[in-house]
């Protein structure tokens, strides 16, 4: 998808930030549910993935 318009930007990023919350949110569940893992490591999954946020799509969008 192009987005050529920084109004447009501010709408798409918000709704992919949305749909990516709920699929890993519904992943961990699943991880949770069926595999029992403990909480402390899904919090540090949750980490993880949050570090990789920081490190590789936040200069990205700057």
């Amino acid at each position: 998808m192009i987005v050529h318009n920084g109004v447009m930007l501010s709408y798409v990023l918000p709704a992919f930030v949305c749909v990516g919350l709920l699929v890993i949110g519904g992943l961990l569940i699943a991880m949770r549910l069926r595999h029992k893992y403990d909480p402390n490591l899904i919090g540090a999954l949750i980490g993880g993935m949050l570090c990789f946020l920081l490190l590789e799509a936040l200069p990205a969008l700057t």
